[in-house]
């Protein structure tokens, strides 16, 4: 971005299906009296201003795009730290493994009450797990096969991320089962989730304790920015529910993906409608810089 008075940066992003218009570019500047513009990709283009705006009225004059603010310094972050149920992956695993077992009503409930945040994330783990107890172990990987992909731009996050430098880590309340799997096909260079316990080939209906929850995803963040010698501030965080909450509001830019009220009032971006690429549109990534294959 060329223009050196600006000390923030609107960032618009659209779904790959739509593009981003010229138009609507040229709308949006004109609206906030902004300044130098810079189209970042055909669904992507910032904008520089000199402070932050409310961006509620933006946000409803372009419902079918993505209108967030973020700060010019400081932009490309060092760490990536990733929930994986519907964020990297459109689906909750364990909603998932509970539809082969018979009982995906009852836990899809409690998932709902959790994500929401109306209930404790480590008891309503266990008492879902406990529903899929006597399931075989080998269901497992009919479900990671099944039902089991990654979200739009979710390896091209990853990737570009990495190429550039940045450390990316999957850190999940889910199960390492999926996670170990997710963080291969994606590219991230660590994963951390709860673990399942088996007998005689079939879960037990228990987790290992401790459960990793909201606590321990904020945990992360502060063992992997020691051990990199880096601040928060360099920390690019996203999630989609109340366990993220603690870990989005760390993390230097917290993004809330297609995200529950909860964190979506807490997140420094929000993004509804852009794949997530937007996260590195966010950073000032152009389609240029972008690792794909």
């Amino acid at each position: 971005m060329a223009d050196a008075a600006a000390s923030h940066v609107i960032v618009v992003t659209a779904p790959a299906g739509r593009g981003l218009s010229d138009l609507e570019i040229s709308e949006i500047a004109e609206r906030v009296a902004a300044g130098s513009r810079r189209r970042l990709g055909a669904t992507a283009a910032e904008i520089a201003c000199r402070d932050r705006l409310p961006l509620e009225a933006l946000r409803q004059s372009f419902p079918g795009i993505d209108v967030n603010i973020v700060p010019v310094e400081g932009r490309r972050k060092r760490l990536l730290i990733a929930d994986m149920d519907s964020t990297m992956i459109p689906v909750e695993c364990i909603d998932e493994v509970a539809d082969f077992a018979g009982v995906k009503p009852q836990v899809s409930a409690i998932t709902e009450r959790a994500m929401r945040g109306e209930v404790d994330f480590s008891g309503a783990l266990r008492e879902r797990v406990a529903l899929i107890a006597g399931l075989p172990e080998a269901a497992l990987a009919d479900v990671y096969e099944q039902r089991i992909n990654l979200n739009p731009g979710a390896r091209t996050l990853v990737r570009t991320m990495a190429a550039h430098g940045a450390h990316c880590a999957l850190v999940s309340g889910g199960f390492t089962y999926f996670t170990e799997r997710v963080a291969e096909k994606a590219g991230f260079a660590e994963n951390r989730a709860n673990r399942l316990l088996f007998e005689d080939g079939k879960l037990t209906g228990k987790v290992a304790e401790p459960v990793l929850g909201r606590a321990a995803k904020l945990d992360a963040l502060h063992e992997l920015t020691e051990t990199m010698g880096i601040g928060g501030h360099q920390v690019l965080s996203v999630g989609d529910g109340a366990n993220d909450l603690d870990l989005i509001q760390a993390a230097g830019l917290g993004v809330a993906y297609r995200a529950k009220p909860a964190l979506v009032a807490e997140a420094d971006a929000v993004i509804d409608r852009a794949d997530l690429t937007a996260l590195l549109y966010l950073q000032g990534y152009g389609e240029r810089d972008f690792v794909r294959d």
